[in-house]
């Protein structure tokens, strides 16, 4: 088929409303625009999320001034796949395992302010003449911050080392679960028009299930199948892999009930476990790019500069709601978790903006056809308001903090300092408890889920299958295959959580009160026990399946629990691995080469110290005992290396040593590169051309003597006189009214006029 053939067929499939022409014209005329407005962006140091909005403004409609877009709808199309990208980048971001080491303090926190200020949202939504259905998406919208803004700011003012910067990007994780989640509550309540409790639990109940599932397989599939098929994978064939595993995932999610964008945030939450989530976010960060922007160009285009005018005043007020709120529900939530007065004030100020998924959550609203067409053009002035806002109020944390640290009352400075200090000690037993409680509550529900989908797959497919073909024995053919599929996920789910150790030094810890282990025992039994009625209930009656569960339930746990449960440890093993690939494959816990040494993988950063050097300089053997045993240099592998090889970025380097000594290693190797910095360097770092007046201090001197390169950090290119340009020599003289053309910081060289 040719070219042409392709794009005639396309241009009848798509209609007269999507034409080929328009649909690259368009787009043509917004990415020329977006770059010409974010490179102003860039020069005002303002973040290019901004300059895209304002870009699509000056294409739509509402600017006269400029030619608009041809049709609507091509932005729409573009649009949606812009959200669909960006979600699934996100999910890059995000991860699971994170969300898992977030720990109790950003949880505890995001909870308090997106439930304070969808509260606070809905209160001024009504206030205002809102709807309760335009009023609870707006609530939904001012309830999460900005990762994007957050990020630039603490990258500009230099803070991304300070500990509440670390608790900030936690609890912004956090969120977009939580936004998730939000969006399918939303969801829910707009097709049903009314806050059904009971249609609401049964929505997020099914989320979760699908998180689950979804999570599980992807899990236990993806990392083993990337593994297997690396050496074939390039960056061309990651990208579309990993682009064709966001849309099918995308698409599947729409054919289980929920949006394109769930499906894309959980399979990039998924591939962000593995240990190609780096390659994955680097070939698809082009991708994002592009239509990414297009889809913050097409909030832009929601901008009316009238109703902006005409609801100035709520805008303000909203701008006031969300820098007050997110500061008070911010801080509140770090204290209540026992952070410092200092971390929790910082925390707060840090959080006073809205941003992507405020965006996402309108687009939702405008789709459902819901939402009032003047809230989106008001949510995204009061976006831009915060932003701009935004390195202020955290500036403006150190001094809050001092003048309330300085007008608290003693005694109540005397009990906040001793609430943090109890919530942050924590006992060895109850770190214990911790453990055993969280393995235990993830494995209910990951196997619980597991079994559910097991019977609503043999209840929907294989039961009608089994009936058709064995019309007398179908009903009990699929009950056995059914069980049989079920019984390792029910003993894996019976067997105790705790390993034999840790139940010992529960028991002995509580003088020997075991009730709360026998309990979370006699729990688990009764969910397993009531799946397996439940799978029997599908095929027979209550009284059968009561009958029948309990004696093939008593069966399974007796008779066939020792084969089963030591090849269901082997799978939990695996997918305990696959979870944690990422962190393994860098720190080389999970393979060990002989007695406690490991073989860990870790990527050479910029900023590492050893770029440049011969491995013999480097240092690395001789301060932190490990051996290098390979380097991967792209496409190269280099097993290993002598003492001569040198040390690149990018470079991976396969690292031998104990766990303490890679775990000392890894952010030498991996050492976090500073944007702002490297853009500061470029900035100043220029060739200048200086001519030398009659009170010049390099006057009399040689360029040898001069210090140039010592005392002003610059290098000498060339020099005019007398209207000839000749290069210098360490034996040449300044002289009055030369013009010397010199690489470094203009401000420095100024001085040598």
């Amino acid at each position: 088929m040719t070219l042409s053939t392709i794009l005639l067929t396309a241009t009848a499939a798509s209609g007269p409303e999507l034409q080929i022409e328009s649909l690259i014209s368009d787009l043509a005329f917004l990415l020329i625009l977006a770059a010409v407005t974010t490179i102003f962006f860039k020069w005002i140091k303002q973040p290019v999320v901004l300059g895209y909005i304002v870009a699509g403004f000056l294409a739509s409609p509402n600017f006269t001034y400029l030619p608009s877009i041809t049709t609507e709808e091509n932005i729409e199309f573009w649009a949606q796949m812009g959200i669909v990208v960006l979600l699934f980048s996100l999910g890059l971001e995000f991860s699971f395992k994170k969300l898992l080491n977030a720990g109790g303090s950003a949880v505890v926190t995001a909870l308090i302010i997106v439930i304070g200020m969808m509260c606070c949202g809905f209160a001024i939504g009504r206030f205002l003449g809102f709807t309760n259905i335009n009023s609870l998406f707006l609530g939904g919208m001012l309830s999460m911050s900005s990762t994007t803004i957050i990020i630039k700011a603490f990258n500009d003012l230099h803070l991304t080392h300070k500990k509440f910067a670390s608790l900030v990007f936690a609890v912004l994780i956090v969120e977009d679960l939580f936004a998730v989640v939000m969006m399918v509550i939303l969801s829910s309540i707009a097709v049903n028009n009314s806050v059904a409790g009971g249609e609401m639990l049964l929505n997020v109940s099914k989320l979760v299930f699908f998180l689950i599932i979804w999570f599980a397989v992807g899990v236990f599939i993806l990392p083993s199948f990337l593994n297997r098929t690396r050496r074939f994978l390039n960056s061309e064939t990651l990208l579309i892999l990993s682009m064709g595993l966001c849309l099918g995932m995308a698409v599947f999610s729409v054919y289980c009930g929920f949006s394109l964008a769930l499906g894309a945030f959980v399979m990039g939450s998924i591939l962000a476990g593995t240990s190609f989530a780096e390659r994955i976010e680097h070939v698809t960060a082009p991708v994002k790019d592009l239509f990414g922007a297009i889809f913050f160009i097409s909030v832009g285009m929601m901008v009316n500069p009238e109703i902006i005018v005409q609801y100035t005043g709520p805008i303000l007020i909203l701008s006031a709601v969300v820098i007050v709120g997110m500061i008070v529900f911010g801080t509140a939530g770090m204290l209540a978790t026992g952070q410092s007065l200092k971390v929790a004030v910082e925390s707060g100020f840090s959080l006073t903006q809205i941003g992507e998924f405020a965006f996402i959550i309108a687009t939702l609203g405008m789709q459902l056809g819901v939402l009032d067409s003047s809230i989106y053009p008001i949510v995204v002035a009061v976006s831009v308001l915060t932003t701009f806002t935004t390195p202020y109020f955290i500036r403006m944390a150190d001094p809050v903090y001092e003048f309330i640290a300085s007008h608290l009352p003693r005694r109540l400075h005397f009990l906040l300092d001793r609430y943090t200090g109890s919530a942050c000690s924590e006992s060895e037993t109850g770190r214990l408890w911790k453990t055993v409680l969280s393995r235990y509550l993830w494995r209910i529900m990951l196997y619980s889920a597991v079994l559910i989908a097991v019977i609503i797959i043999s209840q929907r497919w294989l039961f009608p299958l089994m009936t058709h073909l064995m019309p007398h024995w179908g009903r009990f053919v699929c009950c056995l295959i059914t069980f049989a599929v079920m019984s390792p996920f029910l003993l894996a789910l019976s067997y105790p959580a705790s390993k034999r150790t840790e139940r010992q030094r529960l028991i002995e810890a509580n003088a020997h009160f075991d009730l709360p282990l026998i309990l979370m025992t006699f729990f688990r039994l009764m969910i397993a026990l009531g799946l397996v009625v439940i799978m029997l209930k599908c095929f027979y009656s209550w009284s059968v399946a009561a009958t029948m569960g309990m004696a093939i339930f008593l069966m399974l746990i007796f008779v066939f629990s020792k084969r089963v449960r030591k090849r269901m440890r082997s799978i939990e093993e695996k997918f305990l691995n696959n979870l944690n690939e990422r962190e393994l494959r860098r720190s080389g816990r999970n393979n060990n080469v002989i007695g406690d040494l490991h073989l860990a993988f870790m990527t050479v950063s910029y900023a590492c110290p050893a770029v440049g050097r011969r491995l013999a300089d480097s240092g690395i053997r001789s301060r932190y005992g490990v051996s290098i045993a390979s380097i991967q240099r792209g496409a190269k592998l280099l097993p290993v290396p002598d003492g001569e090889t040198r040390i690149f970025p990018g470079d991976v380097l396969g690292v031998i040593g104990t766990d303490d000594e890679i775990q000392r290693l890894i952010p030498v190797i991996e050492a976090p590169v500073d944007d702002t910095e490297q853009t500061l360097a470029r900035d100043t770092i220029k060739l200048v051309s200086i001519q030398l007046s009659g009170n010049s201090p390099l006057l009399g001197k040689k360029v040898g003597n001069s210090g140039l390169s010592t005392k002003y950090q610059s290098l000498l290119v060339s020099m005019m006189r007398d209207e000839k340009y000749f290069t210098p020599d360490a034996s040449t003289q300044f002289m009055t009214h030369d013009i010397l053309w010199l690489v470094g910081n203009p401000e420095q060289l100024s001085s040598l006029k």
